[in-house]
């Protein structure tokens, strides 16, 4: 059975929308994007010499 109070005491609130915006923004992160950017650059590099 689930004890209410137990997992009340484990409870964290979940940011807020600004603060997770400021939190990956502060954070310089790759997406595929980034990665097949990168990797279209390489093979066209590699192309020309």
């Amino acid at each position: 059975m689930i004890n209410f109070e137990e997992e009340l005491k484990k409870f964290h609130e979940s940011m807020e929308i600004e603060e997770v915006e400021s939190a990956v923004r502060e954070h310089e992160l790759t997406d595929m994007t980034d990665i097949m950017i990168e990797m279209l650059r390489r093979e066209k590099e590699n192309k020309e010499l």
